[in-house]
């Protein structure tokens, strides 16, 4: 795989109170990369600087080589989609907020949407299992509903990587495993590079390629499910105690949470 994101030695945060320190790391083109860490960790602040909401402090991110300060805010959005914790309901309805996703496409003082507008937001509707809800509001879907039209969304972009600040937040495990075998069919059968910050350790051992651990705005460590998710750098990294096995089925890492009550009584 080729590199298709540089992330060099970044600098980003808010003054006097929480900062990324020199972060660097690769995004290979077509990888499932999660980021994981506590509460605190520089997960949203990381994501907040690659998608250029703060200012880089320091430090350079590239695509294919290129410095993303070159680039204009419409040559950004047709590179990078991205999907937020916190969606803003609107009164529309989902076809018209898909429709939003062809936004960097539009020529100066065209007001109406084109043909190949239309059909790219019904392509992703029908892909991410909306289409039935298209006539719909967009502020009348529950929740889990509501994340997979903003994929949807997302998709009309036609971006080359999709970022997503922990989409299966607040979702019940339904919609959690719907989301994400997603992004996983769109990651492998597309080769769409996929960015996920995450708090499930348990989602993201089973469904990324690539992990990078983050502690007090530092990479802790990164590299396969494997290689980061074992009981010793979580412990270290979440102060808690867990037990970390495989997968029987995916082979994947599966981590166990032990009580209080549980450990005392071993005591």
């Amino acid at each position: 795989m080729s590199v298709q994101m540089k992330i060099e030695k970044i600098v980003c945060g808010y003054s006097g109170s929480f900062l990324l320190k020199e972060v660097s790391f690769d995004i290979e083109k077509g990888l499932f990369t999660g980021i994981i860490g506590p509460n605190g960790s520089g997960k949203t602040t990381l994501f907040r600087g690659i998608t250029g909401d703060i200012e880089l402090k320091s430090g350079n991110i590239y695509f294919e080589g290129k410095n993303l300060t070159s680039f204009t805010g419409k040559q950004r959005a047709r590179r990078f989609a991205i999907v937020t914790q916190k969606i803003e309901v609107a009164n529309i309805t989902v076809e018209e907020f898909v429709l939003m996703g062809r936004f960097p496409y539009k020529k100066p003082f065209q007001f109406l949407e084109t043909e190949e507008d239309y059909r790219l937001a019904e392509k992703y509707m029908k892909m991410t299992g909306v289409y039935k809800y298209k006539d719909k509001l967009f502020s009348e879907l529950s929740g889990g509903e509501q994340q997979l039209v903003s994929i949807a969304k997302a998709l009309t972009q036609e971006p080359d990587i999709l970022l997503l600040d922990e989409p299966t937040s607040h979702l019940d495990i339904a919609h959690q495993v719907k989301i994400l075998n997603l992004l996983h069919k769109l990651n492998k059968t597309f080769k769409l590079t996929v960015i996920m910050i995450i708090h499930d350790l348990n989602l993201a051992g089973e469904y990324c390629d690539h992990i990078i651990m983050l502690d007090n705005g530092k990479i802790h460590t990164s590299g396969s499910a494997k290689e980061v998710l074992n009981y010793k750098n979580i412990e270290e990294v979440y102060k808690t105690p867990v037990v970390t096995r495989e997968n029987p089925i995916s082979k994947k890492p599966a981590i166990f949470l032990i009580s209080e009550r549980v450990l005392k009584g071993k005591m």
